[in-house]
C-alpha cells in the first residue's frame, strides 16, 4: 500500500524573517537566527525534503522520485524529472523586496526558472498587505524611472490582507509581501527571484543584498498576465487558483466530517491551514503538509472544525511529458 508522505521541514534564514513559526506552528526552530521560510516539500539539488515516518523514513524526495515514481506521479512520469511543485511556510515578519521572477518564455534566456506561486493567508496582522501587479498604464520603462527616484512603489497595487485570503501570482508580475503577513506558499519547482528594489536594506551580512534590475526589467516586458486580485470566498469548498501548473481547492471540514481520494486518479498534495485531521493512525494539524502519492487511497476525518487545501493538477500525462 502506497503510504502517505510527511516531510522533515527545512529552514531557510532570511533577513525579513522572525521567529514565528515557532509560536503560530508550535514548532522547535533551529538557533536563534530569523528564519523567514520553511521548505515543507522541496526536490531541488540544494534542498531536498527528508520522509517523515512510515515505510520510507530518512528517504528523500529525490530517490523516490527515482525508484517510485509511477507510485508517487503516475505511470508516465519520468523518474528524472523533479516533483514538479515546492510548498513553503513564510514568516514575513519585516517587507521582503520587490521582485518578479521570469516568465517561462525567457526564463531559460535569462538563466533562471519560470515561477507561478500561490499564497494563501493564514494570518495577518492589521495593516498588512501584498504588492502586486503594475498599475494601468505602467510599462517597464516608466518603472525602470521610478527606481531612480525611490518611487516605485507607487505604480503597484497595493491590496490589504486578512486571514483566509489567496492570491495567484503568475511568473513576470512584480511583487512583494509586506510584514505581517503568515503566508502558505504553493509554486512552481523554481528558487528564481530577481530582486529590483529592497527599501534600503541590507542583509544578515550587513551588505546591500544583490539586485537584477535589467532581469526584472526583461521580465516585465515579457509579462502577459494581469494584476492579481485577491480571493476572498466564504463557500464550504472553493476553488483559490487554477493555472497550468497547478489547482488550489480549499474545504472547510466541520468535526466528523471527511475527505476521500481514490487510488490511481492523480497526485496531490494536502495542506491543513486550521484545526485536525485523523488518517488512520496519523493526525496532521495546523502547518502539515502531505503529499497523497497516485497509487494510494486516502480518507481524512476532521477531528475539529478543520480548513485544508488540495493541490493537484500538476502530475498530468501532459505535464510528464513536458
Amino acid at each position: 500500500m502506497t503510504p502517505l508522505l510527511k516531510f522533515k521541514p527545512v529552514y531557510q534564514e532570511r533577513v525579513w524573517g522572525g521567529r514565528g513559526l515557532e509560536s503560530f506552528l508550535g514548532r522547535k526552530l533551529p538557533g536563534s537566527t530569523p528564519i523567514g521560510e520553511s521548505w515543507e516539500l522541496v526536490d531541488r539539488v540544494e534542498a531536498q525534503s527528508l520522509v517523515e515516518g512510515g515505510p520510507w523514513a530518512g528517504r528523500s524526495l529525490r530517490e523516490l522520485m527515482a525508484t517510485h515514481g509511477a507510485e508517487l506521479m503516475g505511470p508516465h512520469w519520468p523518474k528524472e524529472r523533479p516533483f514538479p511543485i515546492l510548498v513553503k511556510w513564510l514568516d514575513c515578519r519585516e517587507r521582503l523586496s520587490l521582485q518578479v521572477h521570469p516568465p517561462a518564455s525567457i526564463a531559460a534566456k535569462l538563466g533562471g526558472e519560470p515561477k507561478t506561486e500561490n499564497w494563501y493567508v493564514a494570518r495577518a496582522e492589521p495593516g498588512a498587505a501584498v504588492l502586486a501587479g503594475l498599475k494601468p498604464g505602467v510599462d517597464a520603462a516608466a518603472f525602470r524611472e521610478a527606481l531612480k527616484d525611490n518611487s516605485a512603489e507607487s505604480l503597484v497595487h497595493r491590496l490589504p490582507t486578512q486571514g483566509g485570503d489567496s492570491l495567484l501570482i503568475h511568473s513576470g508580475v512584480m511583487h512583494a509581501i509586506d510584514g505581517g503577513n503568515m503566508i502558505l506558499e504553493i509554486q512552481q519547482n523554481s528558487d528564481t527571484t530577481y530582486r529590483v528594489y529592497d527599501w534600503g536594506r541590507v542583509g544578515l551580512d550587513g551588505k546591500p543584498r544583490a539586485m537584477h534590475v535589467e532581469q526584472s526589467m526583461a521580465s516585465l516586458e515579457a509579462n502577459t498576465a494581469a494584476a492579481p486580485s485577491l480571493v476572498r470566498n466564504g463557500e464550504k469548498t472553493a476553488v483559490l487558483a487554477q493555472c497550468r501548473e497547478f489547482r488550489i481547492t480549499r474545504h472547510r471540514l466541520a468535526r466528523g466530517e471527511g475527505l476521500t481520494f481514490n487510488a490511481c486518479e492523480q497526485a496531490r498534495i494536502l495542506s491543513v491551514v486550521g484545526g485536525r485531521l485523523a488518517a488512520g493512525e496519523t493526525t496532521l494539524t495546523l502547518g502539515d503538509n502531505a503529499l497523497l502519492p497516485f497509487g494510494g487511497k486516502f480518507g481524512f476525518i476532521a477531528v475539529e472544525d478543520a480548513q485544508v487545501l488540495v493541490t493537484d493538477g500538476f502530475s498530468s500525462l501532459e505535464k510528464a511529458k513536458a
